[in-house]
């Protein structure tokens, strides 16, 4: 007797239930496979964009969004910090590196980051193309930048103002693109990354800009003043005798050659104080300079328990340590991921019912068949054996279809997404898959225990006689 083909004819002689047990199977399967995949995905692209980072120094505020704006880069800052103060810090025997970074700016939505050649080495980076940063608005881009935006070496841009891509505040500076960094699959393949100067260069101008123009049209307002007045003391003038007009016309020249010679002093003044500023600029260049947070390495783990306190009590600034504050974010995620693995779980249960029915049913309706097995020669094994292939056929359908499913549609739903993630879906290990493959075989085969109940019950003469 062909156990197999038997099971695969009622398989076929019943294609409703065997849909059903498939499909829910399938959508279970689906379900804890691509939460499973994703929550690992999740976990691995955070710890692997920590960077060995061990704390974040910042503006007061919220530490995680500190964390989240300075780390992973997919929250606005807390606000600015003395970079002067920042390198104070930096200076602390315990810390091992400290890696300064400010940005405020973006081009098509990316963000740009002014920082050291130190920011490289946290993420292991390497160039494929070019050079790293020499001079002020020199870029180099990271691998999903230059697929998506099409950019190569020697290109130009204008970026803007804020985190989001706009066309209303663009700043007047160009940025040249002199390198292009190997696929990481890290954050920092969808940052542009500059040097310090050339933030503070682009924002410099601005308020250059701003300033000038603020005092241009003091200028224009004092000439009108000036004007208007010389207006009413031209008409004031056919008041006066010669003796006074002379006597004016005298104080005016006088004072005339004081403005003149005051003017003078002030450009010479001007002249010497511009020069001096030019002597003194690089010496004073970074002292009243901004960043938007500190990136801070450990020599040795201790001084995670001292450091964060001591910045946080004794200065304006705040210490946030990225994985304590991630751990939160896992508890706040966490929720979501297991609300969707009960709901596996429950079509799992289902899946399950529908089988144990399906099963159960065939055997009931085809008992008289059994029976005529039984007394041409089959044991009760045999025929347990055909139910169990039954089910395990359904079995190995559903997954086969089920990982197929979620392959088909995490691939399609990363496809979406232009911020360039595709790289971070992790592939599920052997182990995940077995531990899912066994919790769905362990529910199956309850359902299985249950329909063959009545084979291993079964009455054989009395099921003849009743039939016949």
């Amino acid at each position: 007797m062909n156990v197999w083909k038997i099971s695969l004819q009622n398989i076929k002689s019943k294609p409703l239930y065997t849909f059903l047990s498939v499909f829910t199977l399938a959508l279970s399967v689906a379900l804890l496979l691509g939460i499973q995949q994703l929550k690992s995905s999740f976990e691995h692209q955070i710890e692997n964009n920590l960077a060995g980072i061990d704390l974040v120094v910042g503006a007061k505020g919220s530490p995680l969004q500190l964390v989240l704006a300075s780390v992973l880069h997919i929250d606005n800052p807390t606000g600015n910090i003395s970079y002067k103060e920042a390198k104070k810090i930096g200076k602390n025997p315990m810390i091992k590196t400290a890696v300064p970074i400010s940005y405020g700016d973006n081009y098509n939505g990316y963000k740009i980051v002014g920082t050291t050649d130190e920011f490289f080495k946290l993420y292991n980076a390497e160039l494929e193309k070019g050079t790293t940063t020499k001079k002020s608005l020199e870029v180099v881009i990271g691998a999903t930048i230059a697929e998506k935006l099409k950019l190569s070496i020697g290109d130009t841009f204008l970026s803007s103002h804020g985190l989001v891509e706009n066309e209303i505040d663009v700043h007047d500076d160009k940025f040249t693109v002199v390198g292009i960094l190997k696929p990481t699959y890290q954050v920092i393949d969808r940052l542009i990354i500059t040097n310090l100067e050339s933030i503070w260069d682009v924002h410099d101008h601005d308020d250059h800009e701003e300033g000038e123009h603020n005092d241009h049209k003091k200028h224009t307002n004092f000439v009108e003043i000036s004007a208007s007045n010389n207006i009413e003391n031209h008409d004031g003038h056919h008041h006066h005798n010669e003796e006074t007009h002379a006597d004016e016309n005298h104080e005016k020249h006088t004072n005339f050659v004081e403005v003149s010679h005051t003017d003078h002093q002030e450009e010479d003044h001007d002249e010497h104080h511009e020069t001096e500023h030019e002597d003194h600029k690089h010496e004073s260049s970074e002292e009243d300079k901004e960043i938007t947070s500190l990136l801070i390495s450990f020599k040795n783990p201790v001084a995670l328990l001292t450091m964060p306190r001591k910045i946080n009590e004794s200065t304006n600034m705040q210490a946030a340590l990225p994985k304590y504050e991630l751990d939160k974010l896992y508890n706040y995620t966490g929720i979501g991921f297991k609300t969707i693995n009960w709901i596996a779980y429950l079509i799992l249960i289902i899946s399950g019912m529908i089988i144990f029915v399906s099963l159960y049913k065939m055997v009931k309706e085809r008992s008289f068949d059994l029976a005529l097995l039984r007394t041409y020669g089959a044991s009760n094994f045999q025929l347990v054996k055909m139910m169990i292939y039954e089910g395990f056929l359904v079995v190995i359908s559903a997954f086969i279809i089920g990982v197929l499913l979620v392959k088909i549609v995490l691939k399609f739903v990363f496809n979406l997404d232009q911020s360039g993630y595709q790289g971070i879906l992790k592939t599920l290990s052997f182990g995940d898959i077995f531990s899912i493959g066994i919790v769905i075989v362990s529910f199956v085969l309850v359902a299985i225990g249950l329909s063959i109940y009545p084979i291993v019950t079964m009455n054989v003469s009395k099921i003849l006689s009743n039939e016949k």
